[in-house]
């Protein structure tokens, strides 16, 4: 009975298991607050999503190999996604210390985690342990945000639409799972009302944007370990283990650096994708 009225209602039924993960999104981040205490990241929820997924996948009577888990060629999809972020990043990384450097902030890398120290504040966790449980909490997230976003409801919405169509929608829900981001900062009274607006639309499209890029890789390749590549780059590197250090801060334009990258990368994949499909 639930599968047919997953089958017969793909956008609603995606709706569904989008709220259900969001609710479990929002209690860990309004609630436990994983990411302030010594683990340093949010990934509670992600597990919860994993195990909905799991469910749903068994009453549709599909496999992981269904939604693009592919067991062929693995470790050569992953180098790949690795690469194109490895690319993107280095472009963005240059130009931002390029900046830093015009301003006279003597900048320079270095590479920690984030973690949190008894007294609460954050503190520089550059010991391998807590680079270790970065990545793996970070190997976590992606398989969850891929396996939901890009695997399963592109899976159930293709049924109906087409996938330009489940695309969006896809990249729609994805978009604002991330508003949970600046609301928490705005609930916490750390942004005013008008920078959760301006924050939370930038995280919808930006978050949009990677999300309709990874569904194209998916197109390309045939498989989410692509995608995943590029968006364990973007999660461990970019976002938590390479800092650019200046005398006024660290990763005062992380977001500049981010939105470059990922726009590289969105056009790149764009250009192949459109090609791709001229010559089919």
């Amino acid at each position: 009975m639930i599968k047919s009225k997953i089958e017969k209602h793909p956008c609603l039924s995606s709706i569904i298991i989008f709220a259900i993960c969001t609710i479990a999104r929002c209690v860990e981040y309004f609630l436990i607050r994983t990411d302030e205490t010594v683990i340093a990241e949010n990934f509670i929820h992600k597990v919860f999503g994993i195990i909905v997924l799991f469910i749903v996948l068994r009453i549709l009577h599909l496999t992981w190999n269904n939604i693009g888990f592919k067991s062929e060629k693995i470790l050569k999809s992953i180098g790949i996604g690795l690469l194109l972020g490895f690319a993107c990043f280095t472009v963005s990384y240059g130009i931002e210390f390029i900046i830093n450097l015009m301003q006279n902030k003597n900048p320079h890398f270095e590479i920690y985690a984030s973690g949190f120290s008894i007294s609460g504040e954050q503190v520089k966790q550059s010991g391998i342990l807590f680079i270790l449980l970065c990545i793996i909490f970070n190997i976590i997230n992606v398989w969850m945000e891929e396996g939901i976003f890009r695997g399963l409801f592109l899976k159930i919405l293709e049924s109906k639409y087409t996938f330009a169509t489940a695309n969006i929608i896809s990249a729609l829900l994805f978009g604002i799972w991330h508003w949970v981001m600046p609301m928490r900062s705005y609930m916490d009274g750390d942004s005013s009302l008008p920078n959760l607006l301006v924050m939370g639309i930038g995280y919808i499209i930006l978050a949009g944007i990677m999300s309709i890029k990874w569904s194209m890789l998916y197109k390309l390749t045939g498989t989410l370990w692509t995608g995943l590549g590029d968006h364990l780059f973007n999660n461990v590197i970019a976002t938590n283990l390479l800092h650019l250090i200046s005398d006024t801060g660290a990763d005062e334009l992380q977001i500049v650096r981010i939105m470059i990258a990922q726009l590289l990368s969105f056009v790149i994949v764009l250009i192949i994708y459109k090609k791709r499909s001229k010559s089919e």
